[in-house]
């Protein structure tokens, strides 16, 4: 209520009652105002009832919640079940116009403003995890692989007369399918084992671009975030070879932002060559259902050419769910998850190397990923030929999921291009092993069911071996509940 209402309540209730209740009203207020006047991440979470608030009044500005609305087109917010207006607190406008998705609607003042508000809030949070010299950030309803894909399509603008994208291979499929939805020939640099470690092949690539010529290449798509063994791309000296090449530079930054080193790798890229945009997923980094990204830069003009390239209106719902999120957390918030993320990875690991050696097996030696581990499975893969994947499916019907084994030799097609030792980044890596890892959320019981799982499954096949005869039950990694998640 505003204060003349509260004025006419003064008739209706006694007047210190009303002056307490207006003085409650006004700390909501006072938040509402911060964030509006700083557009950033509140330090301290706000309490639901504020963020219902603020929704509400974010509501009542677009056109379809005024009081006298009459609507005659074809698209004025018209909703028919009362569960889905209520889902999405009636912002039914979602987000920009036909021509770029960050322009400001006129009849969903109150979306609009949503939107700016969260792109402002999620920026503050990028800077904060460690890249500082962004300048600009949307997000995109869509996820990490179609987000690529819009980029690669506006790069096209500049360089018409490039068709190939070089890139550091890792086996994740929707990467590699973004680069040929967007009608681009990738050009595939095989990574070299340094140690357990997979690492980029800086020489390779930049005889690649001297072979196929600077100006055939539509940029170099790196990648930070990955499972071990690979490791993140060596994004300074990829960073300055694009420089040097005046070639565009697009990281995949998947679930990076929760990695102090992969935001660490992107700031440091940035500042010695040239990183055009990173682009990491809403639901990996910040706990939201799946459907968004963060499309995010060094250059405004090229980022919010990125953004006109989207076309048409786009839903709104990626964009409430991290703010809201956002909100509740705080900054204070989001650095603890952050803080609690590394202390599980060094658990996890600890743990891991313990049981590795029970079954004379170790914990491969990745120490430039910051997210994922890998143990080896080589006594295992001895045991018989379907062994590791038949570790694979007992874990996933004992509900572990986002572990996952990776068999030698494995072939997979995708798009009619053919890789081999699929799954483990290389034609060929020295053993089979399982992968885990620690991602933000991520709890000790967590570590400590799945643990205890893998124990049991291993035991399995060492009972076969010995003709089942009894194993003594471990020490270390058989106790208490739940499981992690690392699906990429």
């Amino acid at each position: 209520m505003n204060i003349e209402n509260f004025g006419a309540s003064e008739r209706l209730v006694n007047a210190a009652y009303v002056r307490q209740g207006a003085q409650g009203r006004r700390a909501h207020e006072l938040r509402l105002r911060a964030l509006l006047e700083q557009g950033k991440c509140p330090e301290d979470g706000w309490d639901e009832s504020t963020i219902e608030l603020f929704l509400h009044e974010l509501a009542i500005m677009d056109s379809n919640n005024f009081l006298g609305n009459c609507g005659v087109g074809e698209r004025e917010g018209r909703v028919a079940s009362g569960m889905v207006a209520r889902r999405h607190y009636r912002l039914i406008h979602g987000i920009g116009r036909s021509g770029d998705i960050s322009a400001v609607q006129p009849k969903a003042a109150g979306s609009s403003l949503l939107n700016k508000l969260t792109n402002s809030v999620v920026l503050d949070i990028i800077k904060l995890a460690g890249v500082r010299t962004a300048t600009n950030c949307f997000v995109v309803p869509m996820a990490t692989g179609m987000s690529l894909t819009l980029c690669f399509l506006t790069l096209r603008h500049k360089r018409p007369k490039a068709k190939y994208i070089i890139w550091p291979r890792i086996d994740q499929k929707s990467c590699f399918k973004s680069m040929i939805t967007a009608g681009f020939e990738p050009v595939v640099i095989e990574n070299v084992l340094e140690g357990d470690e997979l690492r980029t092949d800086v020489k390779a690539l930049e005889a690649k671009i001297q072979d196929l010529g600077a100006e055939n290449v539509l940029c170099v798509h790196s990648t930070t975030s990955c499972f071990a063994p690979r490791v993140p791309d060596r994004l300074e000296e990829l960073a300055v070879i694009c420089s040097n090449y005046d070639i565009p530079h697009i990281v995949n930054n998947a679930y990076g932002v929760q990695s102090s080193k992969c935001m660490h790798l992107i700031q440091q890229g940035a500042r010695v060559g040239r990183i055009d945009a990173f682009i990491q997923s809403l639901d990996k980094n910040f706990m939201v259902p799946v459907g968004g990204a963060i499309i995010a830069g060094f250059s405004d003009s090229f980022i919010q050419d990125i953004s006109k390239m989207y076309p048409g209106r786009a839903s709104a719902s990626p964009s409430l769910d991290v703010l809201i999120t956002l909100l509740s957390l705080g900054e204070s918030g989001y650095r603890q998850l952050l803080k609690e993320r590394k202390e599980m990875f060094s658990y996890l690991s600890g743990q891991l190397r313990k049981l590795a050696e029970v079954y004379n097996e170790r914990l491969l030696n990745t120490p430039h990923n910051p997210i994922s581990l890998a143990m080896s499975l080589e006594n295992l893969d001895k045991h018989s030929d379907m062994a590791v994947t038949q570790l694979g499916s007992m874990l996933f019907t004992r509900q572990v999921s986002g572990a996952r084994v990776v068999p030698l030799g494995s072939l997979q097609t995708v798009n009619n291009y053919t890789f081999k030792g699929f799954m483990s980044h290389t034609n060929s890596y020295p053993c089979a092993y399982l992968n885990a890892a620690s991602a933000i959320g991520m709890k000790k019981q967590d570590v400590d069911l799945f643990l205890k799982r893998l124990d049991k499954c291993m035991k399995t096949f060492r009972k076969e071996k010995s003709n089942r005869k009894d194993v003594p039950e471990m020490d270390n990694c058989t106790k208490h509940t739940s499981v992690g998640e690392t699906e990429y």
